[in-house]
């Protein structure tokens, strides 16, 4: 029963139509729209800028919804986020990406490189610190976001300088052979085919080698994203890496739009982003 209830769940979560964020923003947060980091339509995003920024922090957002569909203005991606953090002087940006069947997740995470590449190089006249960037990704997006943190070299090769440290929210693919190899949700056929070499290559836990920025791991408490995110500190920490897991009795939505609301979860991830030198 309870592998059932996962399964409908899942498949509601991709269900759901996606709302735009809503049109109201917080006082002096105006919104550069649509900002082309590359040729494709998808290659966008969206820039909320924060009053009188100067030097800011900058927060690089990539949405999930099972590496097919998605999208940077959905509400539960950006509102409680941007409420929480804009009057707190942060540049809040939500990313687009090409989506599958066009892209698979490599280069998604690629494509979420490239934004980070342009969001550096325009951070001076956007009033941000290009040199003080933290990533952080919900579900395929948290895959996205902890695939470039565990192979920094993923984003230097799209122009992208090294950034401060990655936020991943309920990433369920730390993993891809493990996951591959059992039972799993036809979702990740569709995202990794059958080749065990691509998966390996598209899993964060094989791409982790060397020195990486610090992450945060938010998980489903008592969850197969905890266990997998327990096996990637134990690598991480191994070679020297700094991880923290942060797990929350919280559905995998939740931990995604109650980010931001007040409470002990979003004091729990400002505390890791002052570790990394912010001021919140």
């Amino acid at each position: 029963m309870t592998r059932l209830l996962q399964t409908l769940a899942c498949l509601l979560f991709l269900a759901v139509p996606f709302t735009a964020a809503a049109d109201s923003l917080p006082p002096g947060v105006t919104l550069k729209r649509n900002v082309a980091y590359g040729p494709d339509d998808d290659q966008r995003m969206d820039i909320y800028l924060p009053a009188n920024a100067a030097n800011a922090p900058i927060l690089l957002m990539a949405h999930g919804g099972g590496w097919k569909r998605g999208d940077k203005a959905m509400d539960r991606v950006v509102d409680n986020k941007l409420a929480r953090w804009a009057p707190k002087g942060i540049i809040f940006v939500s990313v687009n990406y090409r989506m599958q069947p066009e892209a698979p997740p490599l280069t998604q995470a690629e494509d979420v490189a490239r934004a980070l590449a342009a969001l550096q190089k325009m951070a001076p006249e956007i009033g941000g610190d290009a040199d003080n960037v933290v990533l952080m990704g919900h579900s395929a997006g948290a895959h996205l976001v902890m695939l470039l943190n565990s192979d920094p070299t993923l984003a230097t090769a799209q122009g992208a300088r090294l950034w401060k440290g990655t936020v991943s929210l309920d990433s369920g693919a730390l993993n891809v052979p493990a996951i591959m190899e059992k039972r799993h949700f036809k979702l990740y056929d569709e995202a990794f085919g059958d080749d065990p070499a691509a998966w390996e290559a598209a899993s964060p836990y094989h791409r982790l080698k060397g020195a990486v920025p610090p992450a945060l791991i938010v998980c489903r408490e008592g969850k197969s994203p905890c266990l997998e995110a327990r096996a990637y500190n134990a690598r991480a920490k191994g070679i020297g890496n700094s991880v923290e897991i942060l797990p929350q009795a919280k559905t995998h939505g939740e931990i995604n739009s109650e980010l931001g609301l007040p409470g002990a979860y979003t004091e729990a991830v400002e505390a890791f982003l002052r570790r990394l030198g912010w001021t919140l």
